[in-house]
């Protein structure tokens, strides 16, 4: 005879499971980050370096996508600029990470790192954000700030060839929560402006 999985609730779990309203509040928290980023891919595609973007970039329209589980966490995306090939990648993901933060990241993979990657290693040299974080790995799909994934950018500059993928990301804390739409379009366009 097998052991049986031990499915007993600790008190605290069996608060939650008899509670609804904690799970409507997180229902309405989630469609609260869906409305801001929804005024957030207005507000990208208004910007005025976007017509300065390769044709097959700009053209696609914003999409917004959800989970329930990044690394066990519910999470919420948008991707515009939006362009994903297997050996070729050109984005601007906007991150909501229920416990963690909001992240603005440029994620540059095959022609589009080659292309770009000079100029932004140039323009870099005079960027005064120092919450600009890069990538040290070629995970593309990892969003947290470990030390292992990203790094501060003034502990780990551009090192051309370095990775295949290219990310420059800005993160904004929950507890900031009102500053989240400031924030996230200010950081759009200035991680547009590295790119020109």
């Amino acid at each position: 005879m097998q052991d049986s999985a031990n499915v007993s609730l600790s008190s605290f779990e069996k608060e939650l499971v008899t509670n609804a309203n904690w799970i409507l509040t997180k229902n309405a928290i989630i469609q609260k980050v869906n409305m801001l980023f929804q005024k957030l891919a207005a507000g990208y595609t208004a910007d005025g370096l976007i017509h300065k973007l390769p044709a097959e970039v700009k053209t696609i329209h914003p999409k917004i996508s959800k989970g329930e589980n990044y690394t066990g966490l519910p999470y919420l995306m948008l991707d515009y600029p939006r362009f994903f090939e297997k050996e070729n990648v050109f984005a601007i993901r906007t991150f909501f990470w229920w416990g963690h933060f909001f992240s603005i990241t440029i994620h540059l993979k095959g022609i589009y790192k080659l292309q770009y990657e000079k100029q932004i290693a140039e323009k870099l040299r005079h960027f005064t954000n120092e919450e600009l974080w890069i990538n040290v790995n070629d995970d593309e799909w990892a969003f947290d700030f470990s030390t292992t994934n990203m790094q501060p950018l003034k502990q780990q500059q551009i090192n051309a060839g370095e990775t295949t993928v290219l990310r420059l990301a800005c993160k904004l804390d929950l507890d900031k929560w009102d500053e989240a739409e400031e924030f996230l379009l200010k950081n759009f366009n200035r991680l547009l402006q590295l790119l020109y």
